[in-house]
């Protein structure tokens, strides 16, 4: 990436020097041409961002400096003197990264997949010792444990994504070696879904023990515990399992005892963890399992990767040019030009401290800008500090001046693990300190510590005056525009469900809601630590609700989207035809469809308004007059009956219709096997379809309690809103 980023700026840096001349730069002339060299890095899609804020940062130094020495500047051995620190500096951080030995990214992912399958296995013997449990206190401690070995997990898996991406340049082009990079990351990470959907299971049981676990299902389940945990830990290392898939046929067997679909809505819970159970199982297994080493690692060895590539690098230059990547560009163009315009105006001699934190930090995707900046200026003012102390102390000892920056790094690395500062702080702590220790023969310590922060200011100025340019929106507004937008999708999914479409219709459709609610915790997390200034406070506790609750559906419809797939599988051994044996789900699905779409629809309706108000001023104003027990009977969009005891009915009626379709499974095929698998299937679907009705209540109040906020006047009442929104809409 430092070779790419060099030849990158070097070429029209030495070309641009020997055509105007550094004698004839100005600050405006050095400003405009650090700006076209900035776009021009920062257009390409596909060069890693690494690169980029190598690129970046040695363009400030080589304009800059070049205009600062101004007839002293050699056209060409100036720029490759630039050129040649930035390779000095590579060598330095590969020889620190390899003592006391080298931390081989394929080693981290490998340890780290050692964890994350111990963690895994652990959690899975909780989940089901909690499931087996005699009495609610048990089962509470056990479910307890697991929670927090979710965060150890979730941890273990963040570490795998950050250190795969650093495998693809480790990997060495000879067979015999490829087993050693093999990655079991992948594997791992997809047996978290069934993990969930049993702590969900479990946690959602109201009583114990467990009715339906009788002695033989417990046994089965605690031997089903420990061959899918043995097969955990042998995927961990990519070796062939051992594990003979006879031994899970042979327990699964066992699974043959549920017969029967449940009568009752509150064993849904038992039926749903014994499918994840089963899904899990599916998912370890071997012939479920996808090969460690990805196919992109074999053609990476054949020069196409799907990472960083020269080749790839160079195709992009005649990439098509698309609007989402001239903004970003040009934006950083604009606010490095700025930086260093404004730097220059300053200070002549210290103007590259305006441009080098734009530099380094830049990013194409959006960013919370009030708080990043904040934790960089902080960031810059600890670490100076700490080297004018250190100057101070160690003024005439070159060599303790450099030994004392060591409990510096030991402290910033806790800085750049906090929330407070993160990587942005810590990382201009680590600098604002090395500029002043590593300094010699510069002037007093403490004038160059006074300069250096003041320009640094004036860059991050630049750069948030740019960004508030550029994306004038606030993230509350956008978070609320995306709390709309996945309304919207929830509620198109929520249409798309039938035991007709195909497992694919049902991922593809949650694929695109889980989207969605992922840009909206994005937005969610930047409004948190956004500025309020004169505008109205966010609401974090509603949106985190919200957010938890959509991101919960989310789950759920994953979990019904593979219960279709089983569906869908046991349907081809079926003789009669499938499609005609379900219409009566699909009649209760269609039931379902109609209660929670419709109050979906009238939630999304509902915050895309600005105000109570204002819909009131746009009634009068057209006068239309709306009636509430109309808009009852006739609003299709409008809130429908979730209490209790209606949705217990709905849940009732397809149990009474699975029940009638297995029963009629058992005539015609007489199969255990195939019964079970349906009833587990079938019993999943219906928990599903439970768990949506109870969190769309629970959205429900989310948004009363989101639109009683910004309205704190008002008596909020949804369906009455939603009334006066259709009246005025439609």
């Amino acid at each position: 990436m430092a070779l790419y980023a060099t030849v990158q700026t070097v070429g029209p840096a030495i070309l641009s020097l020997k055509l105007i001349g550094p004698a004839r730069f100005t600050s405006t002339t050095t400003a405009l041409a650090v700006a076209l060299a900035a776009y021009v890095v920062a257009l390409p899609e596909g060069t890693h961002m690494k690169a980029k804020r190598i690129a970046l940062g040695q363009i400030v130094i080589t304009y800059v400096i070049g205009f600062v020495n101004g007839e002293r500047t050699e056209a060409v051995m100036h720029p490759l003197h630039v050129a040649a620190s930035t390779a000095v500096g590579v060598f330095a951080c590969v020889l620190a990264l390899s003592l006391p030995y080298p931390r081989l990214a394929c080693c981290q992912v490998k340890k780290n997949c050692k964890l994350l399958s111990e963690n895994s296995s652990e959690r899975l013997k909780l989940y089901v010792k909690a499931f087996c449990a005699e009495d609610n206190t048990s089962a509470l401690a056990s479910i307890s444990q697991a929670k927090l070995l979710t965060i150890g997990g979730t941890k273990f898996i963040q570490n795998i994504k950050r250190y795969q991406e650093s495998m693809k340049w480790e990997r060495l082009p000879l067979k015999f070696l490829r087993s050693y990079y093999m990655n079991p990351g992948e594997k791992l990470q997809d047996l978290e879904i069934p993990l969930k959907g049993m702590q969900m299971a479990v946690t959602s049981v109201t009583s114990f023990p467990v009715q339906i676990l009788d002695g033989e299902l417990k046994e089965c389940v605690k031997k089903l515990d420990e061959h899918i945990s043995l097969t955990i830990k042998q995927a961990q290392s990519c070796d062939s399992l051992t594990v003979p898939e006879s031994n899970a046929e042979d327990i699964m067997k066992f699974l043959q005892t549920l017969q029967n679909i449940p009568t009752t809505t509150q064993e849904l819970s038992s039926y749903f963890f014994l499918f994840c159970m089963k899904l899990l199982q599916w998912k370890s297994s071997p012939n479920q399992s996808t090969n460690c080493l990805k196919d992109d690692t074999v053609k990476e060895y054949e020069g196409s990767s799907n990472g960083f590539s020269f080749k790839e690098v160079w195709s992009n230059w005649s990439m098509k040019v698309k609007s989402k990547r001239l903004v970003p560009a040009f934006k950083c163009s604009l606010s490095l030009g700025l930086a260093v315009l404004f730097g220059l105006l300053y200070s002549k001699p210290n103007g590259i401290w305006s441009g080098l934190p734009v530099a380094i930090s830049f990013a194409a995707a959006r960013e919370a800008t009030f708080k990043v900046a904040n934790i960089k200026a902080q960031g810059t003012v600890l670490g100076t500090v700490y080297g004018v102390l250190g100057c101070f102390l160690f003024e005439r000892f070159l060599p303790i001046r450099f030994l004392s920056l060591i409990p510096w790094f030991i402290f910033t690395a806790f800085l750049r693990r906090s929330r407070m500062y993160g990587q942005a702080g810590g990382i201009s702590a680590v600098i604002g300190a090395v500029l002043i220790l590593g300094r010699k023969n510069f002037g007093p310590p403490s004038e160059f510590a006074i300069a250096r922060i003041v320009e640094t200011f004036i860059g991050l100025s630049c750069s948030i005056m740019i960004d508030l340019l550029f994306q004038p929106t606030r993230a509350s507004t956008l978070a609320k525009v995306q709390l709309s937008k996945s309304l919207a999708t929830l509620h198109d999914c929520i249409g798309s469900m039938s035991l007709q479409s195909s497992q694919a219709s049902w991922l593809e459709n949650q694929k695109r809601l889980k989207m969605q609610v992922t840009e909206l915790a994005k937005f969610i997390g930047e409004a948190e630590v956004e500025p309020n200034f004169w505008f109205f406070p966010f609401h974090i506790a509603c949106y985190s609700k919200l957010l938890g609750t959509l991101t919960k559906m989310v789950d759920l419809l994953l979990f019904a989207a593979h219960s279709v797939g089983f569906l869908e599988q046991d349907s081809q051994r079926i003789a009669t035809s499938w499609k005609n044996e379900v219409h009566e789900l699909d009649s209760d699905l269609e039931l379902l469809k109609e209660k929670v779409g419709s109050s979906i629809k009238c939630f999304e309706d509902v915050t895309t308004i600005k105000s109570l108000a204002t819909i009131e001023k746009e009634l009068e104003k057209n006068n239309i007059s709306y009636d509430l027990e109309l808009g009852k009977s006739k609003n299709p969009n409008g809130i429908s009956d979730l209490d209790e005891a209606a949705m217990g009915k709905l849940i009732c009626s397809y149990l009474q219709h699975a029940k009638e379709l297995v029963d009629k499974i058992k005539a015609t095929e007489g199969e255990k096997e195939l019964r079970s698998q349906v009833v587990l299937s079938l019993s999943a679907l219906g928990y599903c379809m439970q768990g949506l009705i109870r969190e769309t209540k629970l959205i429900e109040e989310g948004i009363k309690e989101l639109v009683q906020w910004e309205n704190p006047s008002s008596n909020v009442n949804l369906l009455e809103i939603s009334c006066k929104i259709n009246a005025l809409y439609n």
